[in-house]
């Protein structure tokens, strides 16, 4: 399936964004090129659900610029709008570099359900990461739950799962780790059409 391209700016900053419409849970990438593997975990974990993805890159920029999410949902970008009306929950992926958590996977959001849910998959990673969805562990920053946050703007909203940059690549090309990539694509159908709790 072949997806629908837009060009917009956010704030001065230039994305191509890209949508790829599928089923009724989301995978969402806001900064692929900020947060290597990000965007290829998207697509691939999206295509292997049957899920539709939205990624935003920065194509050709040296240094990335890093907008926080809830400034990203701008009422301008039309794919972002088309994603939030199609998708029911969402799991946004993001990336962290905290020192002292190289081997953890924060699941905020406002879905705390979803969370719990999509934990339950990532076990098969232990020892190697732990999954974390009580919000009291999880840095204040890495919560992701602003209201206008877009990982909360969808009917059931979501998860925002923080990976560390061990889960994220296995390369120089930002190919992410099979093993992250099999954990999530067995999770996201366990999400379903349930809605926030």
């Amino acid at each position: 399936m072949s997806g629908r391209t837009e060009y917009v700016e956010i704030e001065g900053v230039p994305f191509t964004v890209t949508l790829t419409r599928r089923g009724a849970t989301g995978l969402l990438a806001l900064h692929a090129d900020n947060e290597g593997g990000t965007g290829e975990l998207a697509e691939t974990v999206a295509e292997r659900c049957g899920a539709t993805s939205l990624v935003f890159r920065q194509p050709g920029v040296r240094d990335p610029v890093h907008l926080p999410s809830p400034r990203m949902a701008v009422g301008h970008c039309e794919l972002l709008q088309a994603f939030l009306e199609h998708v029911s929950v969402t799991v946004s992926l993001h990336g962290h570099l905290r020192r002292a958590a190289p081997r953890t996977v924060f699941l905020g959001g406002r879905n705390r359900s979803a969370a719990r849910r999509l934990a339950y998959a990532l076990r098969t990673l232990r020892p190697e990461f732990r999954a974390v969805t009580d919000l009291g562990a999880i840095p204040v920053a890495l919560r992701g739950l602003h209201a206008r946050n877009p990982v909360n703007l969808t009917r059931g909203g979501g998860v925002q799962v923080e990976l560390p940059l061990l889960a994220r690549t296995s390369g120089p090309l930002d190919v992410p780790p099979r093993r992250i990539a099999d954990a999530l694509a067995a999770g996201v159908p366990l999400l379903g059409l349930r809605s926030a709790d």
